[in-house]
């Protein structure tokens, strides 16, 4: 049998070399050919997350020309949520809503059925959400050096309320008390503190914007400080808490995850169509009136993010001794 010319031969063997890529390509390009799930660990309607989750969801659906559909799995503090997607095929198909609250679960909760930063991938980020730290006007602090003096001379007194044990306003509260040393009780609830706030019951909570904004503007409490590293438009007056107090920052985040081995090239392709969408000025504006920022990001950093903020917030949770009952 006559060999085949050198030439020839690299020729067929630069060939086969590609076909690999060649099909990596063509998956991506078919991607998706049929529905596409976005499971979020919250209940259908009204939260910020459900809303932001529909609105990345219509567009990718109208730019991919498959319908991504919302699932609702809320329980176990979106617990439930990221194990279906653990548990799902690494096909792009099933893709999770990653948020903030799975940083904090990875260190509370002690017997997870899955490791949530090496069995989710990182596909994009979304939205960064700043909180505002709240003050009943009963409280005589208008600034934060006010109120660390004040919650030093009456160590115990202040009450800072909570959406539960190890929710984001208990972390976030407890980071507070880790670098100012005050002496503060922390009060869980399980459903809104908004009416025992206004009455003086408990006397601060850590909470997100756009819930808040309208007792500040009206007066009914008053914003010491917002929690992000910079100051917000929507509070341009109300300075950062790591103003007074250096290096405390504390932020909401959300953004999309997939199953561990999804296709790379699947991941890219969602990747660049989501940050195509938080570019966009409608989508932008959607955003901002929920009261976040969107957070364009590579996987990579996405996922660095994520590492970077499950490691902080651990150190926080062990610190102040956090359990669930």
């Amino acid at each position: 049998m006559k060999l085949p010319h050198r030439r020839q031969f690299l020729h067929l063997a630069a060939g086969a070399a590609a076909l690999p890529a060649v099909s990596r390509i063509a998956r991506a390009q078919a991607y998706p050919s049929r529905p596409v799930r976005i499971v979020v660990g919250f209940p259908a309607g009204g939260s910020a997350s459900d809303i932001t989750a529909r609105l990345i969801g219509q567009w990718l659906s109208e730019r991919l020309g498959q319908q991504f559909v919302v699932e609702n799995r809320p329980g176990a503090a979106t617990n439930i949520a990221t194990e279906a997607v653990v548990r799902a095929p690494p096909d792009g198909y099933s893709l999770l809503f990653v948020t903030s609250t799975n940083a904090l679960n990875a260190t509370i909760y002690d017997n997870l059925n899955f490791n949530f930063i090496s069995d989710i991938a990182p596909v994009a980020g979304l939205i960064r959400v700043p909180f505002v730290m709240l003050v009943n006007p009963s409280v005589p602090a208008k600034t934060v050096p006010e109120f660390i003096a004040y919650a030093k001379a009456n160590p115990g007194k202040l009450n800072v309320a909570s959406l539960g044990t190890g929710s984001a306003p208990h972390v976030y509260g407890e980071l507070f008390k880790a670098m100012t040393g005050v002496n503060t009780a922390h009060v869980p609830y399980r459903g809104s503190p908004f009416p025992d706030l206004l009455s003086g019951q408990v006397q601060v909570f850590f909470m997100s914007i756009p819930p808040s904004i309208e007792l500040i503007r009206s007066g009914k409490l008053r914003a010491l400080a917002v929690t992000t590293a910079t100051r917000q438009e929507v509070l341009p007056d109300i300075p950062t808490v790591g103003e007074f107090v250096p290096g405390y920052e504390a932020s909401g985040w959300s953004g999309v995850g997939s199953p561990k081995s999804t296709p790379t090239e699947v991941i890219d392709k969602l990747n660049r169509e989501i940050n195509t969408a938080l570019a966009d000025l409608k989508i932008k504006a959607q955003l901002v009136e929920l009261g976040g920022e969107p957070m364009p990001m590579s996987p990579g950093a996405f996922g660095k993010l994520i590492v970077d903020e499950t490691d902080k917030w651990a150190k926080v949770i062990r610190a102040a001794n956090i359990k669930l009952d």
